[in-house]
């Protein structure tokens, strides 16, 4: 039986861990390690989605979650290191872009261990971005890399990762198995709307949380002033991320929204399905909207996501307040067109677990 050490710490690892999850234990012959870093640590950002989405309780949990990028890479990388040299994993296997993820794969790497990587050959090409600092070490390092699309492959190619000693798959994507299975289920595991006294179709879903967002006050009083504005024509919803509160009020800043705390991923389901429209800084959320057919307002100046915004599915607006305004006015009576799809089947965790098995 193979064994590997799974190594996850933020909310959309969450999901990614959940559905990959479920198909190891479908699979039957590997045996899964799972460490939390703990880079996500409140309930609501971390405990609640495990008791939700019925993730293996933790082997390992730490809580470095509070020090800079660097402290908190080599805190990860230490805990991690024990844990491999404990465990004994045939490999180890990491998810998107965190700081979790580059700790995992550079503590394996150190001790010759393999890597494979979940959602490998993203590219933003803006290396102002500690994401894209993480996913391309990352992916330097990996034995497997499991892509999502094939522009990721493309990526790959074009590094010339494609020919050296790896594999590299593309499997479609993990967080769409997940919508598609836990989708089925928000009816009987949510009341958000009924608990928020909102309409179906009738609101903006918003979510802000990327540090070049909330650590720049240039920026970030650009979009609360475009959100401000469109709270006067347009229900808007806000779940509020720890982070980007503590900034809003260092700031002091003023949202005249639906300001609600963070939601678990039932929750977060059902606002998806049923807004009209959605604004966000997450990679994770902006594939979710093109999931449920909703089209998304990309409040970053480059994405990783490039399909979808050669579709028209997503529109880059950075913190420019008369282009968020602008896009949500082109996009709000626009019918949604569900042209290609870009993430696979929904077997994408079947995939991985398969390679998983190999070692």
């Amino acid at each position: 039986m193979s064994k590997v050490l799974t190594v996850i710490g933020t909310r959309p690892q969450f999901i990614k861990a959940a559905a990959v999850s479920r198909a190891i234990n479908e699979h039957g012959g590997i045996k899964e390690v799972m460490l939390h870093t703990g880079q996500h640590y409140d309930d609501v950002m971390s405990d609640i989605f495990f008791r939700e989405m019925e993730i293996p309780k933790p082997d390992y949990h730490f809580s470095i979650n509070t020090s800079t990028h660097a402290t908190m890479t080599a805190q990860m990388l230490e805990g991690i290191e024990q844990a491999i040299l404990k465990e004994k994993p045939d490999s180890i296997l990491v998810y998107g872009d965190t700081n979790s993820t580059l700790a995992g794969a550079l503590a394996a790497s150190k001790l010759h261990m393999p890597v494979a990587h979940v959602e490998a050959g993203l590219r933003s090409f803006n290396m102002d971005m500690p994401e894209e600092v993480n996913r391309i070490l990352t992916d330097r390092v990996s034995t497997q890399l499991f892509c999502p699309t094939e522009i990721a492959m493309q990526n790959l190619k074009n590094e010339g990762l494609a020919s050296q000693d790896k594999t590299v798959v593309n499997t479609g994507d993990v967080m769409y198995d997940a919508a598609l299975y836990y989708a089925k289920q928000v009816a009987q595991r949510s009341s958000i709307l009924q608990q928020l006294g909102i309409s179906t179709d009738k609101y903006l879903l918003v979510t802000v949380h990327r540090a070049e967002n909330t650590d720049d006050k240039n920026r970030l009083t650009k979009i609360v002033n475009a959100i401000n504005l469109l709270a006067k024509q347009y229900t808007v919803v806000l779940p509020l991320h720890p982070r980007t509160k503590k900034m809003i009020e260092q700031y002091h800043l003023q949202l005249e929204c639906m300001v609600i705390e963070p939601v678990g991923y039932f929750d977060m389901l059902s606002l998806l399905q049923h807004c009209h429209l959605v604004l966000t800084d997450s990679g994770g959320l902006q594939k979710e909207a093109y999931f449920f057919h909703k089209y998304c307002v990309t409040l970053r100046d480059q994405t990783e996501w490039v399909e979808l915004t050669k579709a028209g599915c997503s529109t880059i607006t950075g913190a420019d307040e008369d282009k968020i305004m602008q896009a949500v006015a082109d996009m709000y009576d626009k019918p949604f067109k569900n042209g290609s799809v870009f993430y696979g089947d929904g077997n994408a965790s079947a995939i991985i677990a398969k390679h998983l098995a190999s070692y």
